[in-house]
């Protein structure tokens, strides 16, 4: 097996069919020499819905990725390769999301309104600080209620901790924040990297908890049900585990 990466992900660029036909270019080589190759590895993954407005040809890539390999195998006079692929988050990304309430807000300066999450991004959602990740972030609910432009800003005492246009795809809208009513917000298609990278339990950046984890299935009827998987971190665990 001959493994192709790139760390820029399958676009459709000049720069990735270069890269991808450098490497069918390589194995019709290598196959010359080792006989016993047969499978071509493409790995750099699809990319999954990280805003509203995310639109991506799936069949088209996908059909042109095969139809280049071949042409370039049949240019080399070498046999079609076995084709795998190690799309990671397109496989699991959209399995996960996280669910925050709006603890308060508070007015920063005459332009920037904050909403505070009972959270910490660095904690739950660490590409969003490390790597500026986007991700599909809505209201869960008062859908009716009027907008205001805010920043999402995390419980921990990083300055660092927040989310803002310059992370998301546009300046971000929320309901209006209301002492009556609390409002939640949803981060979704996060099932690939965030649990791995933050971890689980254990001690976390500021001593923020772990979250409660439900999972949502459906039965055979495609009822949907949830179910409690672990709950939320407790100060006396964290404790315990410090050695308190």
């Amino acid at each position: 097996m001959l493994h192709f990466f790139i760390n820029t992900g399958v676009k459709d660029d000049a720069y990735y069919w270069n890269e991808l036909a450098k490497c069918v270019k390589v194995y019709c080589e290598l196959k010359k020499i080792c006989p016993s190759l047969d499978t071509l590895n493409i790995g750099g993954g699809f990319p999954i819905k990280t805003s509203m407005q995310f639109d991506y040809d799936y069949e088209y890539m996908t059909e042109e990725i095969i139809a280049q390999i071949k042409n370039i195998c049949t240019q080399y006079d070498t046999p079609d390769p076995n084709i795998f692929s190690e799309f990671g988050s397109y496989t699991v990304g959209e399995s996960g999301a996280v669910i925050y309430s709006i603890l308060g807000q508070k007015q920063q300066n005459d332009r920037e309104r904050w909403y505070m999450i009972d959270g910490s991004f660095i904690t739950n959602l660490p590409d969003t600080w490390g790597l500026k990740q986007r991700f599909v972030m809505l209201a869960i609910n008062n859908w009716d209620h009027e907008y205001n432009r805010v920043i999402l800003g995390g419980l921990t005492c990083d300055s660092q901790d927040y989310y803002n246009s310059e992370a998301h795809s546009n300046a971000i809208f929320l309901p209006q924040y209301s002492n009556d009513e609390t409002l939640y917000i949803g981060f979704f298609h996060t099932g690939a990297y965030q649990e791995s990278l933050g971890g689980y339990g254990g001690i976390q950046h500021c001593l923020q908890p772990a979250p409660k984890h439900i999972i949502i299935d459906r039965d055979e009827k495609g009822e949907y049900y949830t179910r409690l998987f672990s709950k939320e971190q407790s100060f006396r665990s964290m404790l315990k585990i410090l050695g308190y």
